[in-house]
């Protein structure tokens, strides 16, 4: 459902875009999406945001900064809108994202110590060898070892 507005201080997608940092393209896909609620036309058919659409993609793009899928941001919106919310389901939604945030940094903390690893072994000369390449080709032949062995497993 697209809204009429005659806000003077509506702004074309371009104006918004610039000031929320938001690229105009995002912010159209976030219509379609239903994100956002799609921006009100003027008679020319151009898209028009007021003060509450720039405050709403300012949130999405805090919400995004850190991490936050589409659909969470969609929760947090909900929540955001709903002055009868409880700030503990905020909370909740909040903890949930720190969990996933550490589980990350974990993995890639693990990724991070494995490829210095291999990366103190290569000795960066102009010999072929290469402890780095020879890891990721024994990980490689090491699944389709393993990918056989199943396979005869099931024969």
């Amino acid at each position: 459902m697209m809204r009429q507005m005659s806000n003077t201080s509506a702004m074309n997608i371009g104006t918004v875009a610039e000031q929320s940092g938001v690229p105009a393209k995002t912010i159209r896909y976030y219509e379609s999406i239903g994100l956002i609620t799609p921006a009100a036309r003027e008679l020319n058919g151009y898209r028009r945001y007021g003060s509450t659409d720039m405050r709403a993609l300012s949130f999405i793009k805090r919400a995004r900064g850190l991490g936050f899928s589409v659909e969470e941001v969609r929760d947090l919106l909900d929540l955001w809108r709903n002055r009868k919310r409880a700030s503990a389901t905020v909370k909740e939604l909040a903890a949930q994202h720190l969990q996933a945030l550490d589980r990350k940094i974990e993995e890639l903390q693990s990724i991070r110590r494995t490829l210095a690893h291999l990366f103190t072994q290569c000795r960066g000369d102009n010999r072929p060898r290469c402890p780095i390449l020879d890891d990721l080709a024994d990980v490689e032949d090491e699944e389709v070892r393993q990918s056989n062995r199943v396979g005869a497993q099931r024969a």
